[in-house]
């Protein structure tokens, strides 16, 4: 008989010619674990989506009282669910004024799907500016948006009128013109490493928009719901977006996305025509239920207030004569390293010695640290000590 990892490389559909087939049978808080006993530390969060940890008990509850009550009942947008509307009235309250209408989906590129039709419904323009090394999403919308070709050309072709600059270069933002519907930004550049703009470009861009009519749709799909130590990232920046993107961290573990701009912006799907874009699944009830849990969960328990100090404590700990720079801002971190072959190596050590980190699609040289955010000091400092062992292996190889 076959075991689960030959059915899982049989049956479903592989990403990869290298899957990690690290098999988890429980998660639990910080801790993923293997069916022979085996206990990691995840501190890449499921990539920023485990926020609150693995199968936080809030989130539970939220789920099992909704299973009670329904499951899907018709697509978005239809009836009335209470699941939806407390979540929205909630996430809304948090935020600026200006955004005060949301969209629920399914995950961040169905967001960037939506705020991309809005933004061209909305300014009557259809081209975009985007950054290089930039990701919101592999549907071919999103993926139109990335500007790395060799991602992009085995699915050509692909959106036109896109233009790409360096992200937290201001002198480029003249590509933003009056023929632009909008430029798509992330918060935070993820995959590309994680590189924190200057706040002065950020405000740039702001003004740039302002300028010439474009929308700016900030894509905070791993930056936001309290990783950076703000609800969202562009609260570091003061700036607001005009559509905001959410995923990942706002689902608790659940499947959830959501754009959010204000009610003008946003009211041009409900007609010319009517329908103007619709998702069955969009909303789940059982998404909302546990997104709303989580969120109250991380200002209940006020998880952002010491996500500055643990950030801090990663990059004391992370000293190590092989690692060239820490780079990030709150509990989002890389590791940056010489080359691939070293990142691949220690990703392995640190696997085997119970720690689980990775690296980045558009940068293969440095790591990716993103634990949840109720990581302790004692376990920052457990899993900086496994990392490092990591890294002594490699040098003392080299020598």
């Amino acid at each position: 008989m076959l075991n689960n990892r030959q059915l899982f490389l049989l049956n479903t559909a592989q990403t990869s010619t290298s899957p990690r087939l690290i098999e988890i049978e429980k998660a639990e808080g910080l801790y993923l674990y293997g069916p022979n006993g085996e206990r990691y530390m995840d501190l890449v969060s499921g990539f920023a989506v485990s926020n609150i940890g693995h199968r936080h008990p809030k989130v539970i509850a939220a789920i099992q009282d909704q299973l009670n009550r329904f499951l899907h009942v018709t697509v978005y947008g239809e009836f009335v669910q209470a699941p939806q509307v407390a979540l929205a009235t909630k996430l809304l309250s948090l935020l600026p004024d200006s955004l005060d209408n949301i969209y629920l989906v399914n995950s961040g590129a169905e967001a960037t799907e939506g705020a991309m039709k809005v933004a061209k419904k909305f300014t009557g323009r259809n081209a975009f500016v985007a950054a290089t090394k930039a990701y919101h999403g592999s549907t071919q919308g999103a993926l139109s948006l990335m500007g790395d070709e060799k991602f992009k050309t085995p699915y050509a072709p692909l959106l036109p009128h896109v233009s790409y600059l360096e992200f937290n270069n201001e002198e480029q933002l003249n590509l933003i013109t009056k023929e632009t519907a909008a430029i798509v930004l992330e918060a935070v550049q993820g995959e590309a490493g994680v590189h924190v703009p200057d706040i002065h470009y950020m405000q740039a861009v702001r003004k740039r928009c302002d300028e010439t009519g474009a929308l700016l749709i900030l894509d905070e799909i791993q930056t936001g719901l309290g990783r950076t130590g703000k609800l969202f990232a562009f609260e570091h920046y003061g700036i607001v977006p005009d559509i905001l993107l959410t995923a990942k961290g706002l689902g608790g573990g659940m499947p959830i996305g959501a754009f959010i701009a204000n009610r003008e912006i946003m009211g041009v799907i409900k007609e010319n025509p009517i329908l103007g874009h619709i998702t069955t699944f969009g909303g789940h009830p059982i998404s909302c239920a546990a997104a709303l849990a989580s969120l109250q969960t991380i200002l209940d328990d006020d998880l952002m207030k010491d996500v500055p100090e643990k950030h801090q404590l990663f990059k004391q700990e992370l000293q190590h004569p092989l690692i060239r720079e820490v780079r990030g801002i709150g509990l989002m971190l890389a590791l940056q390293l010489d080359n691939f072959a070293q990142v691949e190596q220690v990703s392995k050590y640190c696997a085997t010695h119970g720690v689980m980190i990775d690296w980045f699609l558009h940068n293969e040289t440095a790591m990716r640290i993103a634990p949840p955010l109720i990581i302790t000091e004692e376990e920052i400092k457990e899993a900086c000590r496994i990392i490092k062992e990591g890294l002594d292996k490699l040098l003392a190889f080299s020598d």
